[in-house]
């Protein structure tokens, strides 16, 4: 999991975390709470997304090299 959160992912959820800590410490368990929720639930969202994203950018990856192998296959053969 680590190859697929960067630096700044975890910095984003460091900082994000922190400032609702702060704010529930702050402004207790208030409506301004819920909006800081939000914020900290959209940040996680972000940061799922990203992963997903990654993942799925390593298997296409991974296809694409397998084709690119088996055109480099035929075309071997088909030369001889």
């Amino acid at each position: 999991m680590k190859k697929h959160i960067s630096t700044a992912d975890l910095i984003i959820i460091v900082i994000t975390v922190a400032l609702f800590a702060i704010a529930l410490f702050l402004k207790g368990f208030t409506h301004n709470l819920l909006l800081e929720a939000g914020v900290l639930l959209v940040s996680v969202k972000i940061i799922m997304m990203n992963y997903k994203n990654s993942v799925a950018i390593k298997n296409l990856l991974k296809e694409l090299g397998d084709i690119k192998e088996m055109l480099s296959e035929m075309k071997n053969s088909k030369d001889l």
